[in-house]
């Protein structure tokens, strides 16, 4: 298939859709919220009946925070990093929950990649580092997949940089 300058475009290498990690599905936010909202809505009855009614509007609105931070959490969510491989180029999009997208495009040749690790935790930071200049990259993953990303992301800059080695039949 051609691409808008005609050309045929080349074979990703490497090709990853980085996605930051939420443990908690829709039933289990509505099941969290259902059980906070009954626990809330039973000590507030306890409390009017004890003549304290304004401690139920309190409960209310703490119900009310915990469900406004976890629908900022769900929508922080919507953040993304592409990275892509191919013999010619290493480009990464990021897109922040907002919808701001910042793309890079380097040269997989004069690209290597940097690692901060900590004794206890393991890779904690992986960057890109071409021409002076550090991209962070995978921020969302844990540090065992940031492992096993970095040496796949490893492996296809290193074929990158060896050349194309493809096989006609």
């Amino acid at each position: 298939m051609n691409d808008a300058t005609g050309q045929v475009p080349e074979p990703p290498l490497f090709s990853a859709l980085i996605t930051p990690h939420r443990s908690l599905g829709r039933t289990g936010f509505l099941a969290v919220m259902l059980a906070i909202g009954g626990i809330s809505f039973g000590t507030g009855v306890m409390f009017v009946i004890m003549g304290a009614w304004p401690v139920m509007g309190f409960l209310g609105l703490d119900v009310l925070l915990i469900y406004w931070a976890f629908r900022a959490n769900y929508r922080a969510a919507a953040a993304f990093e592409e990275v892509t491989v191919t013999a010619s180029e290493l480009k990464v999009r990021k897109v922040s929950h907002r919808g701001e997208v910042a793309e890079f495009t380097l040269n997989p040749l004069w690209t290597r990649l940097d690692r901060e690790t900590h004794e206890d935790f393991g890779l904690t930071k992986l960057f890109l580092v071409s021409r002076g200049r550090r991209l962070p990259i995978a921020a969302y993953l844990s540090p065992q997949e940031k492992e096993e990303f970095a040496t796949a992301l490893n492996d296809a800059i290193g074929t990158a940089k060896r050349g194309s080695t493809r096989t006609l039949i």
